[in-house]
């Protein structure tokens, strides 16, 4: 079998081609001196990337970029509109197939135009209403369809049955609420209960999350926390086959759960179950920051890693028990025996892990690979990962966006990239026994410092633009703890599930333990290493774009074309250091906002009552600070009607707290910001709560053209997980020379 997807055939078709435009190259004398030759040889190149069995890779990359597409419309694009654009495009590759030229082009923009149309129908199958405004005092009934352990409390999505509210509009069909730690009923459970809940939460600032969008496509309408006690009640009626299968595996799940922490307390049984289960919220913040800060974090995510161990476990176990015995090992096909329990395996630990992204494209992965097992047919690495993504988009666009998918992605794809260009050496038959054993060891080394390497340099990209971090001791800390996890902790693990049933599982969750212990050890070593954080400011989507297309040229192309993706990264990483910071950030409630004094670092004007959006705010300037800094506040002066302070160039800005301040203000500040609605004309440019009920949270920066706002909510847009904002009326008086908020040109970058 050949590496990386190509059968024999196609890999000599490949090379002749390439061998044909060399050959041109060196009969030219000098390819630097003949453009003539230089051109032939990038036609060559080029038309041995277009050869048969390397387009479909790029297939799940158009797709993916027209889901893309979908999430990036400002406004609900037409289902028909969508399906036709789909269907023509498609037609036109079709008949297009045998024209060289033309068939590559035409689909991939098929492709796009599939994504962008299974996006469309995936938003219109799960239409749902979203709660509008806040209500103090909802009475909600329904079914608990799945809760969270996390380190202070608990979370339950609830089908809503029941839902009463003052000034009721359209209820939600489903809701997320806190409540006490210890206090969340079983799934299944029927409950009632008063809530404070609010619409999902909007980006806290232009070019952040989209925590809305993300709950939108989970089905939830509101979010927000029990009031009281909550009850739980004789059903109505019979919950769903759906519901009840969820019930039996949260009660696997979670007696799995009760078990290793009953045996191990604390972070090492959060960590346990993080692995088996999948439940890792528990875990305490300072061991959950460590792995994120040591780049172990993908080992709380049940990933690729953790699927092949368990079904290569799996495999080997059957296969090993089968050869036992002759009859069957010489008669039957027991290596197809085993791949079909290991696919069972597998099976289970999807189901019993939760099913992530990550988790479904290992599976799928794997799936792939033990069914060409069974059926006598190769995996192809490069196919397998693009039906992979193929797979995991069709059921779930949306996941295109989030950074568990493009992060497991991009690792994956460096991963098996780096799996085709192999290690470069090798020991023959004909080599000591004694080297041979060295290399070997000196190979797992450095293949695990290589895969290390690769896979961090692939996803630090997705890594800085999420989290806005940087780990530089990645390859240290996979180095000291990924092989105590494959060889000790995760088979520990498995048998652990497996004698759980008969009682026997103490030994083995103990033995787990002390493998997790080491974990600790290291992630809190390295977390504590001078420069072990390096925060990244935060950056536009175009140096995303630029630098995924870096790694797709690099991993997917086969000739010298593929370093173009090299000059492509450089390019992305200067573009993402460039980025222009902010001078003032606001809140879209108004409550909080932070401006750039004059040492280049932010300080609060006003933070309200939550620190949630200046904990967002400073990690996306860089700045480790905490929210609670006090040094947050030296900027700024207060008094009890209102806030001013300075930006870097002098220019006042005001936060008004009550309305008689708004009189002075807006007579000497630059900007004058206010969750409440200014009754007066005003000279300065004014964010008041009209203001931001049309716009979301905004961000304000002086060029030398004047001021660019780029609001979080551009005007116009409406989508259903962000219904288009009223537009507030002029705020701004016509003799002021000050542009006003409505006179700005949002910056789209």
């Amino acid at each position: 079998m050949a590496r990386g997807g190509d059968t024999g055939p196609r890999v000599r078709a490949v090379a002749g081609v390439i061998a044909a435009g060399r050959r041109a190259g060196v009969a030219s004398g000098n390819l630097a001196q003949s453009s003539e030759s230089l051109k032939k040889l990038v036609a060559a190149w080029a038309l041995a990337e277009v050869a048969p069995g390397r387009l479909f890779p790029w297939l799940a990359v158009a797709f993916g970029f027209g889901a893309v597409l979908y999430l990036d419309a400002d406004t609900e694009p037409a289902m028909w509109a969508a399906a036709v654009a789909a269907l023509v495009l498609t037609a036109l590759a079709v008949l297009a197939r045998h024209h060289a030229p033309l068939f590559p082009p035409l689909l991939g923009l098929a492709a796009i135009a599939v994504g962008f149309a299974v996006a469309t129908a995936q938003t219109a199958r799960i239409a749902h209403p979203v709660l509008a405004a806040p209500t103090w005092r909802a009475q909600v009934t329904g079914f608990v369809e799945s809760r969270e352990e996390r380190e202070r409390n608990d979370r339950l999505v609830v089908s809503v049955v029941r839902y009463e509210a003052p000034r009721m509009a359209r209820a939600p069909a489903r809701v997320r609420v806190t409540v006490r730690k210890g206090t969340a009923p079983e799934v299944g459970a029927f409950v009632a209960f008063k809530a404070h809940l609010s619409p999902p939460l909007q980006p806290l600032r232009p070019g952040g999350y989209d925590f809305a969008r993300d709950m939108y496509f989970k089905r939830i309408g509101a979010s927000g926390y029990v009031l009281g006690k909550l009850s739980v009640e004789p059903a109505p009626a019979a919950p769903g086959l759906r519901l009840r299968f969820m019930a039996a595996v949260d009660a696997m799940r979670e007696a799995i759960n009760t078990r290793i922490h009953a045996l191990l307390p604390g972070d090492r049984g959060s960590i346990a179950s993080a692995l088996i289960t999948g439940k890792r919220n528990a875990i305490s913040a300072p061991v959950a920051d460590a792995f994120y800060v040591s780049s172990l974090a993908h080992v709380l995510a049940i990933s690729g890693f953790h699927m092949a161990v368990v079904a290569g476990i799996a495999f080997f176990v059957i296969r090993a028990s089968l050869a036992l015995v002759p009859s069957l090992s010489l008669r039957r096909p027991i290596k197809k025996w085993a791949a079909a329990g290991a696919l069972a395996t597998a099976t289970y630990y999807l189901v019993l892990s939760g099913a992530s992204v990550s988790t479904q494209r290992s599976f799928i992965m794997i799936a792939i690979v033990l069914i060409g097992v069974m059926l006598d047919r190769p995996a192809l690495t490069l196919r397998t990962i693009a039906i992979a993504a193929i797979g995991v988009l069709l059921f779930t666009p949306e996941a295109v966006v989030h950074p568990t998918f493009q992060m497991s992605f991009a690792a994956t794809l460096a991963l098996i990239a780096c799996y085709q260009y192999g290690l470069p050496w090798k020991a023959d038959k004909d080599t000591p026994v004694a080297v041979r054993v060295a290399l070997w060891g000196l190979r797992e080394v450095v293949g695990i410092m290589l895969a290390s390497f690769v896979a961090g340099l692939a996803t630090e990209p997705y890594a800085a633009y999420h989290f806005h971090r940087i780990a530089p001791y990645g390859v240290l800390a996979n180095l000291l703890a990924m092989p105590v996890v494959s060889a000790f902790v995760m088979p520990m693990g498995i048998l652990g599930v497996l004698t759980l049933p008969f009682g026997l599982d103490a030994p083995f969750w103990h033995l787990m333990g002390h493998g997790i212990d080491w974990m600790i050890a290291v992630v809190l070593w390295v977390a504590h290493l001078p420069g072990a954080v390096s925060h990244m400011r935060a950056f536009g989507t175009g140096p995303l774009l630029l630098a995924t297309l870096a790694i797709l040229l690099v991993c997917l192309l086969r000739t010298p074309l593929r370093w173009s993706g090299a000059l492509l990264w450089v390019v992305a990483c200067i573009w993402a250091v460039t980025t222009p910071a902010p001078d003032l950030l606001i809140s879209a409630d108004g409550e909080t906002a932070a401006f750039r004094g004059a040492d280049g670092l932010l300080s609060v004007l006003h933070s309200g009552r939550d620190t949630f959006a200046v904990k967002e705010w400073l990690a996306a300037d860089a700045d480790s600070r905490a929210p609670t800094d006090k040094s947050l506040a030296a900027g700024a002066r207060c008094d009890s009607i209102g806030c001013i302070g300075r930006l870097k160039d002098g220019r006042l800005v005001s936060m008004v707290l009550e309305p008689e301040a708004f009189a002075e203000d807006c007579a000497r500040a630059a900007v004058v910001v206010s969750a409440r609605t200014a009754q007066v004309q005003c000279k300065a440019l004014l964010v008041d709560r009209p203001a931001l009920q049309a716009r979301g949270s905004i961000s304000l920066r002086w060029t030398d053209d004047g001021v660019v706002e780029t609001p979080a909510q551009p005007p116009g847009s409406d989508r259903p997980w962000a219904p288009a904002r009223r537009s507030p009326q002029t705020r701004t008086a016509p003799q002021d020379a000050t542009p006003s908020l409505q006179d700005m040109t949002p910056d789209d970058q």
